[in-house]
């Protein structure tokens, strides 16, 4: 399993008092996967963009996706145009994988109208290790899983990121999270007052 797997099983499993946003989600798991292709040698942070490298490929199939769009010319991709490019729809992408993976199942709710399903982990062994993982509060993880709301109480997912190119990208993961909100909340006041526009006498 990887981080951005992990990251999935976790929003699904820790049932946050609000649900973790698509849009919100689909940033940390590209933030995820550049974290875990840092970690396998396939990539570099140098400022603010990501630079290619070579060999070892991850070996997981979504990975090796996210290594094969990298922008490979200089001056190279910013990490945060990597997250939104990399990050449209991405939460889907990791449901249809871990669906046909048997990490995820679906599952009717008696308590939802017209007979709605819901998606639930398996009790497999990545969904262990994602546990795992969450209860020894390891820290990327941990931050990245903040980052969309979900921390039950934890403090400290920022202790522990000794690695400066990890730290940049979860910096950044949390400025495109925090941007994607602001946009939302600007088509909401844009709504509003289109509404009132047109209740007005």
């Amino acid at each position: 399993m990887t981080t951005a797997k992990d990251l999935f099983i976790i929003a699904m499993d820790t049932r946050p008092e609000h649900a973790v946003g698509q849009g919100d989600l689909s940033l940390a798991l590209a933030g995820a996967e550049l974290v875990d292709l840092i970690g396998a040698g396939a990539v570099a942070v140098d400022g603010d963009r990501i630079v290619p490298g070579g060999p070892p490929m991850p070996g997981d199939r979504l990975l090796d996706e996210a290594a094969a769009v990298l922008t490979r010319q200089a001056p190279y991709e910013p990490i945060e145009d990597w997250l939104w490019r990399r990050g449209r729809d991405l939460a889907a992408v990791y449901q249809a994988a871990l669906e046909e993976d048997g990490e995820l199942t679906r599952k009717r709710s008696s308590r939802l109208s017209f007979g709605s399903e819901r998606v639930e982990p398996v009790d497999t062994l990545g969904r262990r290790r994602a546990a795992d993982r969450w209860a020894e509060k390891e820290p990327v993880l941990t931050a990245l899983a903040s980052v969309v709301g979900i921390d039950g109480g934890r403090t400290d997912g920022e202790r522990g990121l000794d690695d400066e190119a990890v730290t940049t990208v979860l910096a950044a993961v949390h400025d495109a999270v925090m941007e994607l909100e602001a946009v939302r909340q600007r088509r909401t006041i844009e709504n509003a007052a289109f509404a009132n526009i047109w209740r007005a006498p």
